[in-house]
């Protein structure tokens, strides 16, 4: 058990928090999607250097669940809130609430929608400027998703997602995130775009090689992200990826004292 070593600073909370003398922050639901296209790779962005958290780290599309992501007027088609709920241990609402979360926020940080006109179908372009205009409108909460999809006559495709892992961030951060990860494949027609916003860089990669790069110290991973490529390297196909058996269990590193040093752990 060697762990990560802390920074000074969050070494030294690490500790305020293990004593008791902290409590941690609430942890915000959030779902994050791993898109995947033939190689395999996967589709990586890196948030800018300003953002409070994960500052210049290469991170999967995803965010938050908005209030409004657990909408029962959301047109569904797939497995239901209730089987995502079994899958991910969740409420129905929550679970509701993390597939559009998941959906809406790739459309939003990559363009790439995961909907269509009916349970069988996909949008084949969401490249134009009114698709555009939508998308803005997603990121600056002016319009909900469930609007969005009703206005459009679109369907949320919950079986085109795969349920991926669970991670906590650990209870020492100042910004926790209890999240959901999922997989899902680039649809057929649609193609990912540099859409700005809370990234700087946007990149299609093998997982392999990303985890390789880390390594070697040109990019930034965090330890979920990490993770996450780590077992998709083992893949030689898309298809492989989605039959893989995934046991969804819960991880939250947490922080432990190692021979006078702080390090973060995997639980």
């Amino acid at each position: 058990m060697t762990g990560l070593p802390l920074p000074a600073e969050l070494a030294a909370r690490a500790r305020e928090v293990n004593a008791g003398l902290v409590a941690p922050v609430p942890a915000r639901d959030a779902a994050t999607v791993v898109l995947l296209r033939p190689g395999p790779e996967v589709y990586l962005l890196r948030r800018k250097a300003t953002m409070a958290f994960a500052a210049g780290a290469y991170v999967f599309p995803g965010g938050s669940v908005d209030v409004r992501d657990t909408d029962q007027a959301v047109a569904w088609a797939g497995p239901s809130p209730a089987e995502w709920g079994t899958v991910f241990g969740a409420g129905e609402r929550l679970a509701r609430g993390l597939v559009c979360a998941a959906v809406r926020e790739t459309f939003e940080e990559s363009g790439v929608l995961l909907a269509g006109p009916g349970p069988g179908s996909v949008v084949a372009d969401t490249t134009g400027d009114d698709w555009e205009s939508d998308r803005l409108a997603l990121i600056d909460r002016s319009l909900g998703f469930a609007d969005f999809l009703a206005r459009r006559g679109l369907v949320l495709r919950s079986d085109l997602l795969k349920p991926w892992a669970h991670w906590i961030t650990p209870e020492i951060e100042l910004k926790r995130f209890d999240t959901r990860f999922f997989a899902a494949v680039l649809p057929d027609g649609q193609r990912t775009r540099d859409v700005g916003g809370e990234a700087d860089q946007v990149v299609w990669t093998r997982p392999g090689e990303a985890v390789e790069q880390a390594h070697r110290g040109e990019i930034f991973l965090m330890p979920p992200t990490y993770r996450t490529l780590s077992e998709l390297s083992a893949y030689d196909s898309v298809p492989d990826v989605l039959a893989a058996h995934r046991e969804i269990v819960t991880i939250m590193p947490r922080a432990v004292e190692i021979e006078g040093e702080m390090r973060l752990v995997n639980t």
